[in-house]
């Protein structure tokens, strides 16, 4: 689950990170009023959508009086932002941060992930912030500068300092830089997040070190654990077939392509997607129905998928181990009569009662492809889909 930046840094600011000031508005008035309260002379009028690179589309903006706060925030509400991140239809902005403006003597970057190789927490780090990361890995490898952090100990006072020197940060900021370090590596352990970036990490005039940025995306399969995420969470910033799915105890991400996958088990569907691209096409859409999918799951998947204008054909995949195959057959065939399928379906079929499933398949009145193997499936949904 992601959260806005505002969100972030209200957190970060629980466990001792800090971070400039600032006010979440939804209208203009707000944004005005935000400024004032916060005083000084310069504040930023910051997009809030779940996406980066909002500086480079016009959604960061700095004022230099309330007047200019009330220009910003009056363009940049309500506009459609596109960035790298959102794709070409963008995001639409309801929501804005007025932070006090910041006196950036330097840019650093920081970013706490799980390396799953490693099966450990990695805190990165460079000295060049302000840039996507990927970036700089492509451009400049050898300033990113990691950490691999053991579960039991946690990140050390003596890992957290040197993370901070190795990046060049002066050495009369070590002590609040390894506060700094550590408070954030608890947030993302505390939190149960899968990302917790800070980019950039500012050195001020003043000699203070401060998060002027913050991504936090949290692992949704520990949600359970922090219900009060719950209250955070953006409906108006997430795929509408997303949560469509997630009533259902479906998983479900669009995808760009025009084939669209059913399968239980996040392994067979990441298997199923590459086998549809080694065949030539691309995959509409991931969809885990689960190991105990229902019929009514079923038929609410092919709705879900059926809302993508260029779907062209479907193709369903099912291990039966804990599902009986036969009993996902006739739940596939009782979905597509009540959908009223429209675009060919090929369905493969493995383990437990197979045959039986094939049967029921076999003598029903909906038209469905059967394939023998992945492969078999592959090439006939991606025929299928070609006409």
């Amino acid at each position: 689950m992601k959260i806005h930046e505002y969100q972030g840094k209200t957190i970060l600011n629980a466990y001792g990170v800090r971070t400039p000031a600032g006010r979440s508005c939804f209208t203009v008035e707000e944004a005005v009023t935000a400024a004032q309260e916060l005083g000084g002379e310069v504040w930023v009028v910051k997009a809030q959508i779940h996406a980066g690179g909002r500086g480079k589309g016009g959604g960061v903006q700095m004022a230099r009086s309330l007047e200019e706060v009330h220009q910003h925030a009056s363009a940049i509400l309500g506009m459609t932002l596109v960035t790298h991140q959102t794709g070409p239809e963008g995001k639409v902005v309801k929501r804005l941060l007025v932070e006090e403006g910041a006196d950036i003597q330097r840019e650093y970057y920081l970013g706490v992930v799980v390396d799953r190789g490693a099966q450990r927490v990695v805190i990165m780090a460079s000295s060049e912030g302000g840039t996507e990361i990927e970036e700089v890995a492509a451009r400049t490898p050898d300033k990113i500068h990691k950490i691999t952090v053991d579960p039991v100990t946690g990140l050390t006072r003596d890992q957290a300092q040197d993370l901070a020197a190795r990046i060049g940060l002066p050495d009369s900021t070590l002590d609040q830089a390894t506060d700094l370090l550590v408070a954030l590596y608890r947030t993302f352990w505390e939190t149960d997040a899968s990302l917790a970036e800070i980019n950039p990490l500012i050195l001020t005039g003043n000699q203070d070190v401060l998060a002027l940025d913050a991504k936090l995306n949290f692992d949704d399969n520990a949600l359970f654990r922090h219900p009060e995420f719950q209250e955070l969470r953006d409906l108006d910033e997430e795929d509408p077939n997303e949560i469509e799915a997630s009533k259902f105890g479906l998983s479900y991400i669009s995808l760009d392509g025009d084939i669209g996958c059913l399968v239980n088990g996040a392994g067979l569907a990441m298997a199923t997607m590459d086998i549809i691209k080694l065949y030539g096409a691309e995959p509409a859409n991931f969809l885990d129905v689960g190991g105990g999918a229902t019929t009514e799951q079923v038929t609410e998947a092919f709705k879900i998928m059926m809302r993508n204008p260029n779907l062209k054909a479907i193709l369903v995949n099912i291990f039966g181990g804990i599902m009986r195959c036969d009993i996902i057959a006739e739940g596939l065939v009782n979905a597509a009569k009540e959908v009223h399928l429209n675009v060919p379906l090929v369905v493969r079929l493995e383990g437990t009662n197979v045959e039986k499933g094939r049967e029921i398949i076999a003598d029903s009145t909906v038209k469905i492809v059967a394939a023998e193997s992945m492969s078999d499936a592959a090439g006939k949904v991606v025929a299928a889909a070609r006409g």
